[in-house]
C-alpha cells in the first residue's frame, strides 16, 4: 500500500505533471473533502511563471467540475431524503440559497461554506447550468485574486 501511495504521489508531483496535478487537486478540493488547491496553483506558477494563465484556467475548470459533482451529490441526497422520509427538508441555509437562486453559487469559492453551498443548490434543484456558470465565475475570480496577491507578496524567484 505504501509503495502504491508513493508512486501516486510521484505521478502527481510538481512540476513534471504540473497542470494535471493542478486539475486533480482543484477537482478534489471542490468536493466535500477538506483540501485547498491554491498552494498547488501558486506552486506551479512560482516554478513556471509562463503557466500563469493555463494554471488559472485548468484550476478553474477542475474546481468548477468538482462543484458540479457536488451539485449532483446534493441533488441525489435530496432525492434519497424525500424517498426515505416522504417530506421536504427546510432550514435557514436552504431558504437563503433558494431566495438568491443560482447567483448564490458565485460564493462557491468561499472556504468552509462554498462546497456545501453547491450541494445545497443541487438539493434545491436550482438550474444546473446557471449554477455551474456562476460557480465558474466565482472560482476564476478567486484564483486570479489569490494567485496574483501571492505573487505580489512573494515576487522573488525560487532558487535554482
Amino acid at each position: 500500500m505504501e509503495a502504491w501511495l508513493q508512486s501516486l504521489l510521484a505521478a502527481l508531483a510538481l512540476p513534471e505533471y504540473g497542470l494535471s496535478t493542478v486539475f486533480v487537486v482543484s477537482f478534489v478540493s471542490a468536493t466535500l473533502l477538506p483540501l485547498g488547491s491554491e498552494p498547488a496553483v501558486f506552486g506551479l506558477i512560482k516554478l513556471n511563471p509562463s503557466l500563469f494563465w493555463p494554471a488559472i484556467l485548468v484550476a478553474t475548470v477542475g474546481n468548477t467540475l468538482g462543484g458540479a459533482v457536488t451539485w449532483w451529490m446534493g441533488y441525489g441526497a435530496e432525492q434519497a431524503y424525500e424517498r426515505a422520509t416522504h417530506r421536504s427538508a427546510s432550514g435557514q441555509a436552504l431558504r437563503w440559497a433558494s431566495r438568491f437562486g443560482p447567483r448564490a453559487c458565485l460564493l462557491a469559492w468561499l472556504p468552509v461554506v462554498g462546497d456545501p453551498l453547491c450541494a445545497v443548490a443541487g438539493w434545491l434543484k436550482l438550474p444546473f447550468w446557471p449554477c455551474v456558470g456562476y460557480m465558474a465565475v466565482g472560482k476564476l475570480l478567486r484564483y486570479l485574486v489569490m494567485t496574483a496577491s501571492l505573487l505580489w507578496l512573494w515576487p522573488g524567484q525560487l532558487p535554482t
